[in-house]
């Protein structure tokens, strides 16, 4: 078949099935474009899911009336000034409207400030209309009619009219939480109205804009990141990790203020939760990373929802670093979600909730510490059992082992002599332990609230905490083999893990080249037991390809000290005194991410005393 070119219609379409995807995609184009014209009020219409009617007004400064018909051709924009690497507005392509205007029946109505009147033009299927005068209020108004009816077989790819309106709620969302200072209203006969006031470009402005989309519960559970590292700013917020979600739908990130759908950012955020969080659950987040545009690329996606950073350690690195030094830094918090729940428990007429196993909620101590598969690691004889030996930062005395062998359930008031303690105690973020119920749950009492802490669960994460430090704060015992172990891999791969041999051998894991494509494993860290060298070798070298770190490595060995914490903890079913309840309850207040337990659970939940009072009808 001999070589043609393709008509101007065949090429826009072609460029409409990458830019346009979904009514949503068009929404999200025609919102760039009012934001980036210096609006404060954006209007959306819809009907059908958006394949019907899509219309988006703003105040924006208007396009002139001569200029119409550039902006409705191709790789004509107002954006760029000539350099790729220097873009500092959302579009830059020139691409959308033309796009639009090639699938669909397209009109655009603009006034500028100083214009007289308005202008109009219109294009559908490709063809273009002359420019009309028009009446309309300075800014712009963009409709879109029956979207896809120049390439109908696009159309048997959509979803129905609800899936299309909800994704494009979805779509403003996002943008209007990078926005907050713009006013955003979504109407349409196929849907309720959306709309978000305007607030304020400051902090707070930007979480009342949160708020607004993500709902009422984030603030109060939320941390405020704030960090910066080579030029790279990292600001926003993330939740606490007992207030979390079963999917990353409310993870949002941005980069110089536009929302993107990044792995990078994913996997760090994945990565910085992944000791407080269990697999199957997600960090809320609203990330904002700022840097120099040059040393980011947003021009490697149609969509411009994926990046490229110059330096993606370095993101990453500060991603994971700021969360973690914010959680840290956070203290003991417990979501309020867990107070809610706790409150619909108590009303009259709820339902019952009944624990499908042991009140740990864990197998049996020999099922899983065989499961584990370290043996060598006896918890009864362990020196990190805290309740028995104490922490090595202290917080336990010798003689606390003697209140273990109490038979009898003890108050945690003890009114004798202790009124003055305990009134100290109460000003305590987890307060004064009152009593042990059930053999499992401590009750305290804190100045306006009631505290119930899972004693099996705090205790785990106190052991953990302690077991992470001991491993992370000296070399990894290691275990020689026999003979080594050749892993034959790319040459890169093999180049990537040799840069890294230094981190491996402190995590006990000791790598050296063997030749152009392949190295050899002469110790593997003694926790690992036998292990299955060659995977593991060839995970490493897919993470260090990915995201340029070895945490897989880690956390295997994390994951083997959260098994060890969970066997070596106080059991549910152990009586305990109450200066060993108070000391626990010290411990948590002092040990970082001890509001949730190894596996995700909550170990504590706060009842505000006003609650309280609500449930008895006193408020």
């Amino acid at each position: 078949m001999p070589i043609r070119q393709l008509s101007e219609t065949m090429i826009n379409q072609i460029a409409a099935g990458e830019v346009i995807e979904r009514p949503a995609s068009v929404v999200k184009e025609l919102i760039e474009n009012a934001l980036d014209a210096g609006a404060a009020r954006i209007e959306i219409v819809t009907a059908g899911g958006g394949l019907n009617l899509i219309r988006v007004t703003d105040d924006g400064s208007g396009i002139p009336e001569k200029e119409l018909p550039l902006a409705i051709a191709r790789h004509c924009t107002s954006k760029l000034a000539g350099d790729i690497h220097d873009i500092h507005s959302l579009g830059f392509r020139g691409e959308a409207l033309p796009s639009i205007g090639s699938v669909a029946r397209l009109s655009i109505r603009s006034r500028t400030a100083n214009g007289d009147s308005a202008a109009e033009i219109g294009i559908e299927g490709g063809r273009v209309s002359a420019v009309k005068p028009a009446a309309a209020n300075r800014g712009t108004t963009v409709e879109v009619r029956d979207l896809f009816f120049a390439t109908p077989a696009r159309l048997k790819f959509m979803k129905g009219e609800r899936a299309e309106s909800s994704a494009t709620s979805d779509v403003i969302k996002r943008i209007a939480i990078a926005f907050p200072a713009v006013r955003f209203t979504l109407a349409g006969s196929d849907r309720s109205t959306l709309e978000l006031p305007a607030t304020d470009d400051s902090p707070e402005g930007r979480l009342r804009r949160v708020a607004q989309v993500m709902g009422a519960d984030f603030p109060p559970n939320a941390i405020a990141i704030d960090a910066m590292r080579d030029g790279v700013h990292l600001a926003g917020h993330v939740s606490i990790p007992s207030f979390s979600r079963a999917n990353a739908l409310q993870q949002y990130a941005y980069v110089n203020g536009r929302p993107v759908r990044d792995k990078l950012i994913a996997g760090a955020i994945r990565g910085a939760f992944a000791d407080v969080l269990p697999r199957d659950r997600h960090a809320v987040t609203v990330l904002f990373l700022t840097l120099d545009p040059a040393i980011v690329d947003v021009n490697v996606h149609p969509a411009k929802a994926d990046v490229r950073f110059r330096d993606p350690g370095l993101v990453r690195g500060l991603i994971v670093g700021a969360i973690r030094e914010a959680l840290a830094n956070a203290g003991i918090r417990a979501a309020t979600s867990g107070a809610a729940g706790m409150m619909a428990a108590f009303r009259p007429g709820a339902a019952s909730y009944a624990h499908p196993g042991p009140a740990n909620g864990h197998r049996s101590y020999e099922a899983a510490y065989r499961a584990s598969g370290f043996a060598g690691f006896d918890p009864s004889r362990s020196s990190q059992r805290p309740l028995d030996a104490g922490f090595a930062n202290g917080g336990f005395g010798e003689n606390d082992q003697a209140a273990f062998d109490a038979g009898s359930l003890h108050s945690a008031d003890a009114r004798a002599g202790q009124d003055e303690a305990a009134e100290t105690l109460l000003g305590m973020a987890l307060g004064a332990a009152r009593a042990q119920v059930h053999e499992n749950y401590i009750v305290a009492q804190t100045r306006d609230s009631l505290v119930i802490v899972d004693q099996h669960a705090a205790h785990e994460r106190l052991v953990y905490e302690a077991l992470k430090n001991a491993f992370h704060s000296r070399a990894v015992p290691s275990q020689m083999l026999l003979l080594p172990e050749i892993v034959d891999l790319p040459e890169e791969d093999a180049e990537r893990l040799a840069l890294h041999s230094e981190t491996l051998a402190r995590f006990g894991l000791a790598v050296e080249r063997f030749g152009p494509g392949a190295v050899a494993v002469r110790e593997t860290p003694s926790m690992l037991g036998e292990t299955n060298v060659q995977q593991l070798v060839r995970d490493l070298a897919d993470e260090i390809a990915d995201n340029d770190t070895v945490d897989t490595l880690k956390e295997r060995l994390d994951r083997i000290a959260a098994t060890m914490a969970c066997h070596g903890s106080v059991r549910s079913g152990r009586l305990l005194k109450p200066e060993e309840m108070n000391a626990l309850l010290r411990q948590m207040e002092a040990t970082p991410g001890s509001g949730t337990c190894n596996h995700g659970r909550p170990t504590y939940i706060e009842l505000r005393l006003a609650d309280i009072e609500r449930l008895f009808g006193r408020r």
